[in-house]
């Protein structure tokens, strides 16, 4: 039977537990979350074991990214059924402070990402959530000190944000985006996929559909605007209420009207009955 991960709910723990690597010079790879843990973040925990000797799996549902009128509350929890997962993966470590122990009585630094962080895209729509992902992204890698963290490419924009502030803030680590784990039919990997009712399910892969769709023409040389116009309407017809389907440059997300503009990441949010799914595909 494999061991079960070492658990670490606070800093001086988890610094502790990580010492003993450090002193052998094993490398150390962070992989954070927010539980509720599916097939996507299995495939960031093998890449992590590919690239590092140990693994840190983060789990902490981050209450400053969240509005008052998201999911916060109702976000799913699964902690126990998460260290099982956890333990059949051959996890070293699992970092899970409470809330309290991220921000203790008297906290007042945050971090305000800008570049791709005010893109015009998830920012429109939450304007308050690349500052929380900044701040506690920043604390997870100072905390545990990895070599390398993993990310899954799903949360495009959360990557690209991520990514330059290590960059801006000289973070001795590497950033990695790992393809988008799906469903057979296209369905990007979620845990907010459990709030999707029967019905809703069968139309929700119509997201990447269109992504794929949009993709082929633009590289086939259609006008990019064009090809979002007829898009946005194929997933109005899917019963989803949008909120974007965008064409921006892969690395800064600033608006392109040609594919000579640079590389191109086609973005999506839209929601259906009351889930909110986003997803991205390169051109």
């Amino acid at each position: 039977m494999a061991q079960r991960p070492t658990v670490a709910r606070t800093v001086a723990k988890l610094r502790s537990l990580l010492s003993p690597y450090r002193a052998r010079g094993q490398s150390i790879a962070l992989v954070p979350t927010m539980g509720a843990l599916h097939r996507g973040h299995l495939a960031l925990v093998k890449e992590a074991q590919r690239r590092a000797r140990r693994v840190v799996v983060s789990i902490f549902v981050n209450p400053t990214q969240f509005a008052p009128h998201e999911d916060f509350g109702s976000y799913p929890r699964r902690f126990a059924a998460d260290i099982e997962v956890l333990t059949e993966a051959k996890v070293d470590m699992v970092w899970a402070p409470a809330a309290e122990v991220m921000y203790p009585d008297g906290f007042a630094t945050r971090i305000a990402p800008q570049g791709a962080a005010l893109a015009g895209l998830e920012d429109k729509f939450r304007p308050h959530f690349f500052g929380g992902v900044a701040t506690v992204v920043a604390k997870l890698f100072t905390q545990v000190s990895p070599d390398v963290a993993i990310f899954g490419q799903k949360d495009y924009q959360q990557l690209r944000v991520v990514t330059q502030m290590a960059k801006d803030l000289d973070l001795p680590l590497k950033v990695i985006g790992l393809k988008t784990v799906r469903e057979k039919d296209g369905l990007a990997l979620s845990s907010r996929n459990v709030y999707l009712s029967e019905l809703e399910r069968g139309h929700a892969p119509a997201l990447y559909r269109t992504l794929e769709e949009c993709a082929a023409r633009i590289k086939a040389g259609e006008p990019i605007e064009m090809v979002l116009e007829e898009g946005r309407a194929q997933i109005a017809l899917a019963e989803f209420t949008l909120d974007y389907l965008e064409a921006r440059h892969a690395l800064t997300l600033a608006p392109i009207a040609s594919v000579k503009d640079g590389p191109i990441r086609l973005l999506v949010a839209a929601k259906i009955g009351k889930t909110r799914l986003i997803d991205n595909l390169g051109v």
